[in-house]
């Protein structure tokens, strides 16, 4: 008898799923048959996209690069699969309402439509956690340095603490490599390393982070007493006897709480890798992903004409001065330091009225010809970033100015922060396949070493229920959250709420893996990137 199916016995004769049994033929064969779908699918998008742009292709190699850059961000969204999405299925398992393979195909495909049906903002908002210099020169090797370091060092933690057994948190370990990148720019161009990073947004995403392992301990311990003080049925509140599933109402609760963390997962994991493989295509295929190039011809003029009155309005509120500097400069610096200087809004002001003539000379964003295209874009995002901080300084403008401002910055958006339908397929695919490989490990800890009793059913629907509704209300807000950290600490919760007692030495390790993310992947990405800038 080998290893796996000795575990397997056990396991089952001991009261505990059957989680070690091998995937099947038919399992793995349509985990390749999905792998070589997916990689066709992007592959021919990718060549139709360019060939829209009219522009002939005179070499691969750019294909080649992108390709392998694709891959590996694609690679982190794997790793991020079956490193957080375990925890969904952790419940329905240990409580048998699913069967292990069944329960994580279900989760899977749950993830898939989640990443396909988010909304794009959390993506964004990762995004301009990152400098503006280097956001702005994606296409070059400072740009590309940036991309890779901030992959393998969260690849690198993210297999590491798997390994381990240990629900580390993916977009911690993501959060952390963008401000080791940030700080190491910094640092390299001689400045201080706290100039490196938008701290306001750091700070913001970081209190999501920190506040959202206590919300899932409270939520779920409190709701697992309400639920005691409601509902009386003795069964919900016992372990699961031999091997037998729950009664169907138990189970349809367990299981749809698996799939709205599931589904909420995607819609919020699933959004940092768009973001990177974005900031990829608008280095490598400028041409193609600079711009939205979707969006409608007749709405160029109202554009246009949206942005001359927003720089008239402004320069009669905040006339230039005759020794302005460049307006990019004043406007890179300013976000960059954000310190207010008296050329801030006259620089906003030409730039606005720059990219109204830019895109009037054209009449359509696809006509912008492949030179212009990644200045244009630049320009917008820049514009669009200083209105943000403006905004976020409170600086006082007319209301009429100030509602020019926040349409334009709306217009901006939609030209350079988008997401294409492709993008979205192909890292639903990564994270569903991620799903369907390595959750045995995490799924161990969550199922069995948090708690000293076996979990309940109620104390599963609990976990889920509040890490279903904290995930999917940061999602709406645009802020990105740890799956893990939320359900983990539910679970622990509702071990606690239960007097069923708590494995101490699970939760210092969990603890540890929670404080050493940040400052590991900081300094990974730091030394990463400086590294492959001398490369």
């Amino acid at each position: 008898m080998s290893e796996n199916s000795t575990i397997s016995s056990v396991a089952t004769s001991s009261g505990q799923p059957p989680i070690y049994r091998k995937s099947g033929r038919t399992s793995i064969l349509i985990f390749i048959l999905l792998l070589i779908l997916g990689i066709a699918y992007a592959s021919v998008n990718l060549f139709n996209d360019v060939q829209d742009t009219g522009e002939s292709i005179t070499s691969y190699t750019p294909f080649l690069l992108l390709g392998l850059a694709l891959l590996i961000a694609l690679g982190f969204e794997f790793v991020n699969g079956f490193h957080d999405t375990a925890n969904a299925v952790a419940t329905v398992i240990y409580t048998r309402s699913l069967t292990p393979t069944f329960a994580v195909i279900w989760s899977g495909f749950f993830n898939f439509l989640g990443v396909l049906l988010s909304s794009g903002i959390v993506a964004f908002g990762i995004i301009s956690l990152l400098p503006v210099e280097l956001i702005l020169q994606a296409g070059n090797g400072s740009g590309f340095a940036m991309v890779y370091a901030l992959l393998f060092s969260a690849i690198i933690w993210n297999l590491g603490t798997w390994w381990l057994g240990l629900p580390a948190s993916s977009s911690h370990t993501l959060i952390g490599s963008i401000i080791g990148v940030g700080v190491a720019n910094a640092l390299i161009h001689g400045r201080s390393g706290t100039s490196g990073v938008d701290w306001d947004q750091a700070i913001t995403v970081g209190y999501a982070l920190l506040l959202s392992p206590a919300v899932g301990f409270i939520c779920a311990a409190l709701l697992l007493l309400a639920m005691k003080v409601f509902i009386k049925n003795r069964q919900l509140y016992e372990a699961p006897k031999d091997n037998a599933p729950p009664p169907l109402w138990i189970r349809g609760l367990l299981i749809l709480t698996c799939t709205g963390v599931s589904f909420a997962h995607g819609s919020n994991d699933g959004q940092k890798g768009m973001g990177l493989i974005m900031l990829i295509l608008v280095g490598t295929m400028p041409i193609a992903y600079a711009l939205n190039r979707t969006l409608p011809p007749e709405q160029i003029p109202r554009v246009a004409a949206l942005a001359a009155v927003t720089e008239q309005a402004l320069l009669r509120q905040y006339p230039a001065r005759p020794q302005m500097s460049a307006p990019r400069s004043v406007l890179q610096e300013y976000v960059r330091t954000g310190e207010l200087a008296p050329d801030v809004i006259p620089a906003l002001a030409m730039l606005t009225g720059s990219i109204g003539t830019e895109i009037r000379r054209y009449g359509n964003v696809s006509e912008i010809p492949a030179q212009a295209v990644s200045n244009t874009r630049n320009d917008m995002y820049l514009a669009s970033e200083t209105i943000k901080h403006l905004n976020n300084d409170e600086v006082k403008f007319a209301p009429d100015t100030q509602q020019n401002l926040t349409a334009m910055k709306s217009e901006l958006d939609n030209a350079t922060r988008f997401i294409p339908f492709w993008v979205k397929v192909v890292v639903a695919i990564a994270l569903g396949l991620g799903t369907m490989v390595g959750w045995r490990r995490i799924v161990v800890t969550v199922g069995e070493k948090i708690g000293k009793s076996h979990l309940s059913y109620a104390q599963g629907a609990s976990a889920e229920l509040v890490a279903m509704a904290t995930i999917g209300a940061a999602d709406a807000f645009g802020l990105p959250v740890s799956t893990t950290h939320v359900l983990a600490s539910g679970v622990a919760g509702t071990m606690a709420a239960n007097h069923s007692g708590l494995q101490m030495s699970t939760l210092r390790n969990l603890a540890m893996a929670w404080v050493l993310t940040l400052p590991v992947s900081i300094l990974l990405s730091a030394v990463l990137y400086w590294l492959f800038t001398r490369i």
